[in-house]
């Protein structure tokens, strides 16, 4: 077995640990170790501390000259990378005044993804995936979900799931396949909720039997599916050992309540929730999840981040990185941009996508750097941890490791 290795020094390590998973975080909070190690064997974190009390002869030693900060690699807990096509006329048209109706009528919205992924072959899904991927990594994000959803039939969908699987294969960073069939009303289907059943009866078999994904989302809102019609689909999901995650409140409320009802592990956007909705997530176990990217391609208000942090709620922030409403895909600058508006400490930022977003995966092994987890970490090329939220995204990693690698490197 090779010898542990040790990288570092850092002028500041945080690992992100003993910080509670709900509730609000003061910066002086957050556990800081100045001129930090982190020792590493199997792509797994032995040890972290102050890096000269780290040395020895049983160890190797990676060592890096200058002044740099390391934090646990982000994790990106809700995306839709996975797509055919682009909607840039959608984005201007909006920007221009046109409603949502107005645009699908112009044959754009979810449906017209819908029909670009669906003339997609898989390979060319599996490359699109891995480039946006690439991109992810290289801003510090090594663990990414990625939905299915743009297919919207038996067939399409097993083949967006596929190519996300074969993907991971390929690509440095992880990513976490959900299944997001129940995304809208397929257009060949005439609005019928029939197709759901289908859905259940042919689709989840096939994605148990490929082991293509544990989670299964639906998009619960008046221009998809209400809360009575997803029901039954959500009751079999749980009953074949699916995770459920949910798109809720994004425009009209109901759906964190459903995701609440179903012991959902996230309900994500909320960003139509109000005191009630803010307080009930509160009161579970369900991680909220904020999607800045989705209130600035759209141009609407943010997730009410700051009230579900102060009700003693859990906030998770991702990018929603998608072909139509938030097509940015920048976890850090949005994450950022949302601490500004919603007055979020940088701990509460850097919790967020982090330990936090690994929670809203159901992963425990990633998000803080301690003992046993993951050795993913992302190196930034200054000496105060404070300029990276301060910089909104616009400083960038040094580096970046996963699994106790180095995938990434800036010239």
């Amino acid at each position: 077995m090779d010898k542990p290795l040790l990288i570092g020094p850092f002028s500041q390590l945080l690992p992100m640990t003993n910080l509670p998973l709900k509730g609000s975080l003061k910066d002086v909070d957050l556990p800081i170790i100045e001129n930090g190690g982190i020792l590493v064997s199997e792509g797994k974190i032995k040890k972290i501390g102050v890096y000269e009390d780290l040395k020895s002869p049983d160890v190797d030693v990676h060592h890096i000259e200058g002044q740099y900060v390391c934090l646990p690699g982000f994790v990106d807990s809700h995306t839709h990378i996975c797509f055919g096509g682009s909607r840039a006329r959608d984005y201007a048209l909006r920007n221009a005044g046109a409603s949502y109706l107005e645009i699908a009528k112009a044959g754009g919205g979810i449906w017209d993804t819908v029909t670009q992924t669906r003339k997609a072959s898989q390979k060319q899904l599996e490359v699109g995936i891995m480039d946006r991927s690439m991109i992810h990594l290289q801003n510090g994000t090594t663990t990414i979900e990625v939905k299915s959803g743009y297919g919207l039939s038996v067939d399409e969908e097993l083949k967006m799931l596929r190519a996300i699987k074969n993907a991971n294969a390929k690509t440095s960073a992880d990513l976490v396949a959900t299944c997001l069939a129940a995304h809208m009303k397929p257009k060949d289907w005439n609005g019928d909720v029939a197709y759901l059943d289908e859905i259940i009866a042919k689709l989840f078999p096939a994605i148990k039997a490929e082991n293509l994904s544990q989670r299964v989302d639906a998009f619960i809102e008046e221009s998809a599916f209400s809360p009575a019609e997803i029901e039954t689909y959500f009751e079999k999901a749980k009953e074949m050992g699916f995770d459920i995650t949910v798109h809720a409140d994004q425009f009209t409320t109901g759906g964190s309540e459903v995701a609440i009802k179903f012991g959902a592990i996230s309900a994500d956007h909320l960003e139509a929730s109000t005191e009630k909705e803010v307080q009930l997530l509160a009161k579970s176990n369900v991680i909220a999840t904020a999607l800045p990217g989705a209130s600035l391609g759209l141009g609407c208000a943010y997730t009410p981040a700051r009230e579900i942090l102060d009700a003693g709620g859990a906030l998770a922030i991702a990018s929603d990185h998608n072909p139509g409403s938030a097509p940015m895909g920048d976890l850090l600058t949005q994450a950022s941009i949302l601490g500004t508006f919603e007055k979020l400490s940088n701990a509460e930022v850097l919790a967020g996508i982090t330990f936090r977003a690994a929670a809203a995966l159901n992963l425990s092994d990633r998000g803080t750097l301690e003992l046993g987890n993951l050795a993913d970490f992302v190196v930034f090329p200054t000496d105060n941890y404070q300029e990276i939220t301060y910089h909104q995204g616009q400083l960038k990693p040094s580096a970046v490791w996963k699994n106790g690698k180095q995938v990434f490197e800036s010239n």
